[in-house]
This record gives C-alpha cells, sequence and structure tokens, in this order.
C-alpha cells in the first residue's frame, strides 16, 4: 500500500527543502531535536497522552524524507512507549475519546512511513496495537451513535475521533472505518454553519478544524475525493478566524471556552487553507505568525500538544505558489449570522481599536435548529455546546494594544455575571452555572441578534435575551443595542422590562480595577484605557471581583486555571422597566484624550459624532453628515 500522504510527491519533497520548503524542514529538524532530549514515561501518566500521536508522526516523517537512522530509532522509542500502555487514556473514557483519537491518527501515519524500514517483530507489534485501539474506538462509535461525540457533528471530539479512525483504516485497510468516518464528515460538512464561524471559541477552532482538514486531505489523497469545497464552512472559515485577531494579531478575542487570548494560532491550518482555497490572506497570517508570534504561541499557550508538534503538517501542507496577501485592505466590520457576532475594529494597524458582541442559541443558529430535529425525529442528543458560554448581548472591547471589557476565558461553572451582561436581581441566566448552560433548555430559549447595520464606519446591531431568563423573574425585555463609531467609540443602550420591579445590573469587566475619575470611570491597561460614562441618573455604581475557576480538560484532572475579573456592577433601584444608556471611549493611558461623552435626550454626543436613538431608527452624526439606520 502508498504511504498515506506523501505518495507520489516523495522525490518533490525532498528536493524542496533546501529550496521552497527549506523553513518548513528547519522546524521539522528542530522539533526532532526537541524530542531526542525528552524521555516518554514508562507507565500511562494521569494526564493526557495525545503528544505521542505527532512525536511519532514528526519523526516517521524527518526518517522518510531523509532516509536518517537516528529518526528511525528515535520514532520506534516513542512508537514503543506508547503501544506498550494497555489503554490510550486513564483519567477519562480510557480508549474512546481524545487520547485514543491522536494516537491513532499520528501512529497510523508512521506505520504507514515506516512499516517497510521498521524490523517485521516491530511493524507487527505496531500494526496489533493500531488494530486494538481502532476497534475500540469503532465499536464504541457504533454503541453510542445518538449521543456523545459519535453523533456531536459540530464538537471537535467528533472530529478527533473519527479523523483518527479514518487513518488508522486507511493505514491497515480496515474499510468499515473508514466508511464509518465518511458518512460522520459527510454529515459534519453539509451541517456545519456556512459562515465560517465556530461557537467553541477561537482555542477550540485552532484545536479543533485542522481535523476537518486532516480529514479533507486524507479523502482526497487517497480516494482521490474532494470536499474541500462539500458545504460552505471550511471555504469561509478563515474569514471568520481572521476578524478573531486583536489588533496586532497576536492575541484575539476569547468568546467561549479560551485557555488564554494566545492560544488561537495553528501555522499548519492555515497553510492548508491557503493552499485549498488559493487564500493569500491565509498565507500572510501562517507567515506572519511563523515569523514573529510563533515562539511565544509555542511557551504562553494553554492548549496542549500545543503548536510546535504542528511541524510534519506544516512541511506537508505549505504551497509555495499561493502568494501572500495583506489583510489591511479586509472590511474593518463582519457580520457572522450564525454565531450572531459583529466584529468592528477602525483599522487593521497594531493600535487600532477593536470590539466583538454576539448573541446566538448555544451551538449557534445551525446546530441548535439541526439538533431539535434530530432529537424529534430520531431521539438523538447531538448538540454538545459545553463550550458556548451565557453570553448573548455580551462584548469585548480592545485598544491601543490593551485589553479593556474582557471576557471571562474559561469557565466550567458558566455564568452570565462572568460577562458584560446585564443582570436581573442579580441573577443570571436559567440552568447556568454548569458546564452546559444549553443543555435541556427548552427550543425556545434562543437569544438572537437583529437589525445588523454596517454602513460607513458605522456598526449597529441589536441582542435580544429576554429568554434565557428564570420564568419566575417575570422578564419582558432584556434588549441591548449595540453602536461602534467610525472613532472606534462604543455606546450601549439596554431597555429592560419585568412584570414587576426588579434591581437590573449592568456588567464591565476588565483586568484591572477601574478607577473613578470626575463623575466617570478610567478602565486602564498598559497602553490602553477606556472612559466609561453611565448617561442613565441615579444609579448606583460598586467596584467588585469576578473569581473564575476551570479544569480545561477531564483527561488531565490536576490542570487548572484560575482568574479574577475586576468587575464594575452598575445598577438600577428596583423598577418594573429601565434603560440604561452607556458610552465607552478608548484611548491612549499615557496620554489620554478626554472623555466626551454627554447625554443629548436618549442619544450621546461626542462632539464630533452623535448617536440618538428614536422608537424607529438609530440616527448617527459625523461632522456634518447624518445617517439613519
Amino acid at each position: 500500500m502508498e504511504p498515506l500522504l506523501i505518495a507520489g510527491r516523495l522525490d518533490d519533497l525532498r528536493a524542496s527543502l533546501t529550496s521552497t520548503r527549506a523553513a518548513q524542514w528547519r522546524r521539522l529538524a528542530e522539533q526532532c531535536d526537541w524530542y531526542r532530549g525528552q524521555t516518554p514515561p514508562p507507565e500511562h501518566p494521569t494526564a493526557s497522552i495525545t503528544y505521542f500521536g505527532p512525536a511519532a508522526a514528526n519523526l516517521a516523517l524527518a526518517h522518510r524524507l531523509t532516509g536518517q537512522r537516528g529518526y528511525l530509532d528515535e520514532a520506534w522509542r516513542w512508537i514503543a512507549t506508547a503501544i506498550s500502555y494497555p489503554h490510550w487514556g486513564k483519567a477519562k473514557m480510557p480508549d474512546h475519546d481524545l487520547d485514543a483519537g491522536w494516537l491513532l491518527h499520528g501512529l497510523s501515519l508512521a506505520y504507514s512511513w515506516l512499516r517497510d524500514d521498521l524490523a517485521p517483530d516491530r511493524a507487527a507489534a505496531l500494526r496489533d496495537k493500531l488494530e486494538l485501539q481502532g476497534q475500540r474506538l469503532y465499536d464504541f462509535a457504533i454503541e453510542t451513535e445518538g449521543s456523545w461525540w459519535s453523533s456531536s457533528f459540530w464538537q471537535n471530539h467528533n472530529w478527533i475521533c473519527y479523523a483518527g479512525l479514518a487513518t488508522a483504516g486507511y493505514a491497515l485497510d480496515r474499510p468499515e472505518w473508514t466508511a464509518r468516518a465518511r458518512d460522520n464528515f459527510a454529515q459534519v460538512l453539509d451541517l456545519m454553519p456556512a459562515d465560517g464561524s465556530d461557537s467553541e471559541g477561537v482555542v477550540y477552532w485552532r484545536y479543533g478544524v485542522p481535523w476537518l482538514a486532516i480529514y479533507l486531505d486524507l479523502l482526497q489523497r487517497t480516494e482521490g475525493v474532494d470536499w474541500w469545497r462539500r458545504g460552505e464552512f471550511m471555504a469561509n472559515t478563515f474569514t471568520w478566524r481572521l476578524h478573531q485577531c486583536a489588533p496586532g494579531f497576536e492575541e484575539n478575542v476569547d468568546h467561549g471556552d479560551c485557555h488564554d487570548r494566545r492560544s488561537g494560532h495553528s501555522v499548519a491550518l492555515y497553510y492548508r487553507l491557503a493552499a485549498a482555497y488559493r487564500d493569500g490572506r491565509a498565507q500572510w497570517l501562517a507567515n506572519r505568525v511563523a515569523e514573529r508570534h510563533f515562539w511565544r504561541e509555542a511557551y504562553a499557550s494553554g492548549v496542549k500538544p500545543g503548536v510546535m508538534p504542528e511541524a510534519f503538517y506544516e512541511l506537508l501542507w505549505y504551497d509555495p505558489t499561493v502568494e501572500p496577501v495583506d489583510p489591511a485592505g479586509e472590511p474593518t466590520a463582519a457580520y457572522f449570522p450564525d454565531l450572531g457576532q459583529v466584529t468592528a475594529r477602525t483599522s487593521w494597524a497594531d493600535d487600532a481599536v477593536f470590539v466583538s458582541f454576539k448573541a446566538a442559541p448555544g451551538g449557534g443558529h445551525t446546530a441548535w435548529e439541526t439538533a431539535e430535529r434530530f432529537r424529534r425525529e430520531r431521539g438523538w442528543e447531538t448538540l454538545s455546546a459545553g463550550h458556548h458560554h451565557p453570553d448573548a448581548g455580551g462584548f469585548v472591547l480592545t485598544a491601543h494594544g490593551a485589553f479593556l471589557a474582557v471576557d471571562c476565558g474559561y469557565s466550567n461553572a458558566k455564568r452570565a455575571a462572568e460577562h458584560n451582561l446585564v443582570l436581573v436581581d442579580g441573577q443570571g441566566w436559567a440552568g447556568e452555572g454548569r458546564y452546559h448552560v444549553y443543555k435541556d433548555l427548552p427550543f425556545t430559549a434562543q437569544p438572537r441578534l437583529r437589525d445588523v447595520v454596517i454602513r460607513d464606519g458605522w456598526v449597529r446591531a441589536v441582542a435580544e435575551s429576554a429568554a434565557m431568563f428564570d420564568p419566575a423573574l417575570g422578564v419582558r425585555r432584556v434588549e441591548r443595542t449595540f453602536v461602534v463609531t467610525p472613532r472606534g467609540r462604543l455606546v450601549l443602550r439596554d431597555r429592560l422590562a419585568a412584570d414587576e420591579p426588579r434591581e437590573w445590573t449592568f456588567l464591565l469587566h476588565s483586568d484591572w480595577p477601574a478607577e473613578p475619575a470626575d463623575g466617570r470611570w478610567a478602565v486602564r491597561s498598559g497602553s490602553g484605557m477606556a472612559w466609561l460614562t453611565s448617561l442613565t441618573p441615579g444609579l448606583r455604581v460598586e467596584q467588585t471581583d469576578t473569581a473564575i475557576e476551570a479544569n480545561p480538560t477531564g483527561s488531565t484532572p490536576s490542570l487548572k486555571i484560575t482568574k479574577t475579573l475586576r468587575t464594575l456592577r452598575i445598577s438600577t433601584p428596583r423598577v418594573e422597566e429601565a434603560a440604561l444608556l452607556t458610552a465607552l471611549e478608548p484611548t491612549r493611558s499615557l496620554a489620554p484624550e478626554p472623555a466626551r461623552a454627554t447625554a443629548i435626550g436618549d442619544g450621546v454626543d461626542f462632539g464630533d459624532e452623535q448617536v440618538r436613538f428614536t422608537d424607529e431608527a438609530t440616527i448617527l452624526r459625523a461632522g456634518e453628515r447624518e445617517t439613519r439606520l
């Protein structure tokens, strides 16, 4: 059987190691040197062992490309340890989850690339282990169809486990495994959101979406089937990812379960998307990360195995014929309707103002609606939206190189109070305080984003989230209109109503405590700051802390992420209806411009820009020009 992924291209790959792929070869060689200095644990650790998969693949590819004996011996050292473990995975779902998927993929590639060079007994031992683990994963997928990852089409566990099973199926000639994986990915690609968005957030995008690319690459190179344009998700997902970049491209907006703001890049995936769609923007970002941000990503990221073990895919997926295109000409605002997300920035410069605002049902509209259909027609539970937070109506703001209005990142007991939202009598959403806040909610529990307009540098959107509160609170309206001006100022109008008097509390989270200043609040962080002005009289303001704790992987129980958000709580007296008007004006922290926001009826005047609200429209003015949205 021909070697997977490299059949018919070995000579070209070898020739390119000293020319067009010299940088990628250097990365691969350095990664293999790193493995040489490590000691794989002889006994299965409690922590995840996913890293064994790419270790075997990196070393095996280096040997296949160069013929150097040392790479073969080192590959066997890692392979021998992995196949000595009686199970793959220890703390969570041994043999049936991520560890098994990662190792099946990496060790199956290694088997395909090395079997003719391994001693017969070693090749047989590796094959036997792959047969055993592949059968275990396949049987589990069959037995659990309609529940957990076997049918969780919008979730990274599904993609990783089925891609691992497919790789083993191709390497071992097990057509029942590859057919099962193919049927699964056909549904995945047909059901993923057309706008390219990922409700699991940027970090899980970089962790999970590479496996969709892995499968599509395998399918095309083994069966000659091109599914790169099946559905619209894969063709559009880089655009979504690009608009999640904070200014400077090093950090990312951290909606959803994000371990941190740096774990967002995959050079290998950018290269593959660039090659598949001739997308010069993806090539540009891959090169920028590789040249300027790679080592910060590698060592500051909380996602494991991380970006370093992707070296072999960086080499295989790099297409030197794709010309990089600087995204400076990209629109500065974008709308992703499935996730209900709007992003806007004043420019693509490193010191720009950037905001993201979102509101959608659990998993996004497509997943929420399709999961209900599967539940009704088949009795299946397909929606695993545990990484999607209770954040409809929330926003993130960065400016001048600093995060100012921030999200909570990874959270296990998810709560609306961890986001820049409004609470009702101090309460957040119904069903919150658990990992999967959307599980078992009624189908009608759907927040939404409406009336999105992007025009002449202005951005306006309206989020509705009243359906997410406990019915006992009698909430009739939680409606937030969000406006971004061409100069990067934010105006928020919250219109709130309940059946009886309630206390309504506006939340603003930041990394550092906000400071009172002349009736306003200064939100400072390093090089950036924002003036927050509450333009509604009679409100009570207090500064508190919000503690966040999470374990981002069940396979490593000891791993914990903790952080403290500094929180402004701006509360009304108990009233049935309230309208809160708030302005945020970003500026530099070391030479700040003075705050300008003043109230003008139901609106805000910044002097050179105005935002006014009527029952029929939002009226915007910059200089002498007036726009009616």
